[in-house]
């Protein structure tokens, strides 16, 4: 079973993105996790550029991608073969870690990275405001595979029904930054 965030965790995460695209200016849908990376300093760096004997050790590492710390910087390896939808998220999901300053791996760290990642490419705020009406629908405007799509929309959906009718403030200020009437 997948590791569980509390939603108090889960609303200081979705805060965290904000606070973010805040500081690194990012404003433009869809979402670049190559945009986000850069702009923190991250060095983005494809499978396909190491040895084969590098690149099978990576993917024993992932077969999507990870992120080392060395001598203070980071660097995101990705595997290139990957659609550019799946590479995205991942670039996405290592900047989640970056940002939370996670500093070992663990369950509680890729369930945080991992929700990172949802709410960066997608937040369900954006997709209300655009009146997106289906998974489909999420898939093309925010350049998303359609397994995150739907996985996404799911929680459009319970965003709409559990989530409080007023926006909250990140809420409020994530639609003002990618200029989306309030």
């Amino acid at each position: 079973m997948a590791f569980k965030l509390s939603d108090k965790r889960c609303e200081e995460i979705k805060e965290i993105v904000v606070n973010t695209f805040e500081e690194l200016n990012i404003r433009c849908i869809p979402i670049s996790g190559f945009e986000m990376a850069t702009k923190l300093g991250a060095i983005v760096v494809p499978y396909s550029s190491k040895s084969e004997e590098a690149c099978q050790l990576m993917m024993q590492e992932s077969e999507d991608g990870f992120s080392v710390r060395k001598d203070g910087v980071w660097y995101i390896f990705y595997n290139d073969a990957k659609s550019y939808r799946r590479i995205n998220n991942t670039i996405s999901h290592e900047c989640g870690h970056i940002v939370l300053d996670h500093t070992e791996e663990s369950e509680l760290a890729e369930a945080e990275a991992k929700f990172f990642a949802k709410y960066a490419l997608a937040p369900p705020v954006l997709i209300h405001k655009l009146e997106l009406k289906d998974a489909h629908e999420v898939y093309k405007h925010f350049d998303i595979s359609l397994e995150a799509a739907n996985y996404v929309f799911s929680y459009y959906r319970k965003w709409l029904t559990y989530g409080n009718k007023d926006y909250t403030n990140y809420e409020i200020r994530l639609l003002q930054l990618f200029k989306v009437a309030v």
